[in-house]
């Protein structure tokens, strides 16, 4: 198999890709963007790999996918991330690769949602206001534990968040296109009845890929659902949400307050009126930066390399509904 991978992921993986010896040959892309064959360089038309590990180090560089998109040998890629709506995916599909996709980011996420979600019930802005202004004042906080939530998209990232958050007492429903039932939701729901599903709900997440039956679905409807105060967070893509019906409802109360990690725009304008917004608390996309989520991605492609080069079925094959 000729795989083609980024310098810096080649350098974590070096010694479990060593192991399949002659059966791998291999094509490693420096961080100056040039492809090297051993101690030879390269070209995008000559590189032909019949495989390719997109791991995030090298995002941005066009050696990789222009190398996969010329190759006339291509049978699978794996990628680095969860979703797979950027058109890259679909093109690369289209050629007859097997994509396969990165689940590391699933903890560092629902970290970040637990940890925003806690944040916001325990006022810590304005506890550390008090501090600062050196004044004695009890201030009282919301418990997780008994709040409802409703998990819209109920993959590697909302089971992670539903765990974290039962462990907290809290109930929950999930929302995913099967509506199969799942031992971490206490009801389940197709995605198709979201709507009605987040009534009773605290805490609303949005982790659902972004495709044809999810974009702008938390739309002025869904939020005139939602209970006054409750919480929304949205780690899934920023085309899930309108975004003026959002500022809208937010200025309604329902919901309360809203965690975004996605936008419509990314980077954000500077005048853009989330940043400033004191029912909003935003990050740049960032949610999946955890300190862990770099060595579980790599565990999920030296085994899927594992098993293709056994002839085994691979692990999270991606679903060419959620395709852009």
């Amino acid at each position: 198999m000729r795989l083609i991978v980024y310098e810096a992921a080649y350098r974590r993986v070096a010694d479990q890709l060593a192991i399949h010896g002659d059966l791998l040959d291999l094509l490693v892309v420096g961080a100056d963007g040039v492809i090297r064959h051993g101690d030879k360089v390269v070209s995008e038309d000559d590189a032909q790999p019949d495989a390719g590990w997109m791991s995030a180090d090298g995002m941005g560089t066009r050696a990789m996918p222009v190398a996969l998109l010329k190759s006339r040998n291509l049978t699978w890629v794996q990628s680095g991330a969860a979703g797979v709506d950027h058109p890259i995916w679909g093109q690369l599909i289209a050629k007859g690769a097997v994509l396969t996709t990165g689940h590391g980011q699933a903890i560092s996420i629902a970290e970040f949602i637990l940890g925003e979600v806690l944040g916001h019930f325990q006022r810590l802005a304005e506890r550390r206001a008090e501090q600062a202004a050196h004044r004695w004042t009890r201030l009282p906080f919301r418990e997780i534990a008994g709040t409802r939530w409703t998990i819209v998209g109920f993959g590697a990232i909302g089971q992670a968040t539903a765990e974290r958050a039962r462990a907290f007492g809290a109930h929950i429903t999930g929302v995913r296109r099967s509506g199969v039932a799942h031992a971490l939701a206490d009801r389940m729901g197709k995605l198709a009845d979201a709507k009605a599903m987040v009534a009773d709900a605290d805490v609303v997440v949005l982790a659902a890929p972004l495709n044809s039956e999810t974009a702008n679905m938390a739309d002025a409807a869904f939020f005139a659902g939602m209970k006054p105060g409750s919480v929304l967070v949205n780690v899934g893509r920023g085309g899930l949400v309108d975004e003026a019906a959002l500022l809208a409802a937010l200025d309604a109360g329902a919901p309360g307050f809203a965690v975004l990690d996605v936008f419509h725009a990314e980077p954000q304008p500077a005048d853009g009126p989330f940043w400033d917004h004191p029912k909003v608390a935003m990050a740049p996309h960032a949610s999946a930066f955890g300190s862990g989520q770099a060595a579980r991605n790599d565990a999920i492609f030296v085994e899927n390399l594992r098993r293709r080069l056994a002839g085994e079925p691979v692990l999270y094959e991606a679903d060419a509904r959620d395709l852009g």
